[in-house]
């Protein structure tokens, strides 16, 4: 990532957009769970690897919207896959016609060597550094997006980068919750050298995650607002949208994608915003103006009701969200958390079954 200055622009241009993708399972859908899936995926060739539905469409409309609202976006792919597949990586990339800043993978054979073997599986360290160092790399007055699934740890790797950034976390207290997720010593000290150097913004914009495992969005809720779990990527591209980073062409654009290649029906997608609605992430209103523009193009379901949203949200604060949060194994915790409790996250991931 080339070094851009760290001096804020004085001037009306948006600010940078910098967005961070994890690769596995939140740009690719990759299978390694065995051994024998972990050689087949580092083996594939490029034409080989599967994109998840509507991923490629989001980050060229993420690229194209900044261009046309005279900002800059750079694209970056933090990955714990190692080295090795970098060229199928970057072979499917081009295949995709995504544009991208720069790729970061992790040396595996780094843990092998030194006997590290935990190191293999154990990623939020070797993330959060990487994410610390290329914000320093970025433009002052960047602004980010974060995307990542729910197979590894990217909700709370990147809960705590935000936290960092926004100077809500350091010192003593990063050093003992990583020391706890057992992140490598070595790692420890790269990040607590790097996290004062990085403070400055709460620049962190959204979080999302997608929910690729079908975890139970609520088991997010501990983790803030800023996270947006999502079942496809008309949900991330829906939030997307009302919060400005895609115009109506990009939103459509991914909405005819997941229709004309993914089995989604307008049904569907007039679903997912439903889901979305219900969920907190898209207020009555936005979801309103989404739909009507989407429906123009045939997109959504033709003469569906106007205010379904405004009745569904009436319903939903005459139930509660009490039972929800109770079946979830939340308590009575708030539906997002104005500071993060990592203690109680990490009590919950470590809770026998």
């Amino acid at each position: 990532m080339p070094r851009l200055g760290r001096r804020a622009a004085r001037t009306s241009v948006p600010p940078p957009l910098l967005c961070r993708w994890d690769l596995d399972k939140t740009y690719l859908r990759s299978e390694f769970e065995t051994v024998r899936q972990l050689l087949r995926t580092a083996f594939e060739r490029g034409e080989d690897k599967v994109q998840v539905p509507g991923v490629a469409a989001v980050i060229k409309g993420l690229s194209e919207t900044a261009a046309r609202q005279g900002r800059r976006a750079l694209i970056y792919f933090l990955s714990a896959s190692p080295p090795q597949i970098g060229r199928a990586i970057r072979d499917k990339l081009a295949l995709d016609g995504v544009p991208y800043d720069g790729i970061v993978f992790k040396d595996q054979l780094s843990y092998i060597r030194r006997g590290k073997l935990r190191g293999l599986r154990e990623h939020v360290g070797f993330k959060l550094v990487h994410l610390l160092r290329g914000r320093l790399e970025a433009p002052l007055e960047a602004r980010e997006l974060l995307f990542g699934d729910d197979w590894e740890s990217d909700s709370l790797v990147y809960a705590l980068y935000a936290d960092i950034l926004a100077g809500r976390i350091g010192g003593d207290r990063l050093r003992a919750l990583l020391q706890r997720i057992g992140v490598d010593p070595k790692l420890v000290v790269n990040a607590l050298a790097l996290a004062p150097r990085a403070v400055g913004a709460d620049a962190v914009e959204r979080i999302f995650i997608n929910l690729e495992r079908r975890t139970p969005p609520a088991v997010f809720h501990l983790l803030g607002a800023r996270v947006v779990p999502t079942f496809n990527y008309f949900q991330t591209a829906a939030v997307l949208s009302a919060d400005g980073f895609l115009d109506e062409p990009a939103l459509a654009r991914v909405a005819e994608e997941l229709v004309e290649h993914a089995g989604h029906t307008p049904r569907r997608l007039e679903n997912s915003l439903d889901d979305l609605v219900r969920r907190g992430h898209l207020t009555a209103a936005a979801a309103t103006t989404l739909a009507r523009r989407l429906r123009a193009r045939g997109l959504l379901v033709a003469g569906a009701r106007a205010d379904r949203w405004r009745s569904m949200l009436g319903s939903l604060r005459r139930l509660g969200r009490g039972r929800q949060r109770a079946r979830a194994g939340l308590g009575a915790a708030p539906r997002f958390a104005a500071t993060i409790d990592y203690d109680a996250i990490l009590d919950r991931v470590r809770r026998p079954q």
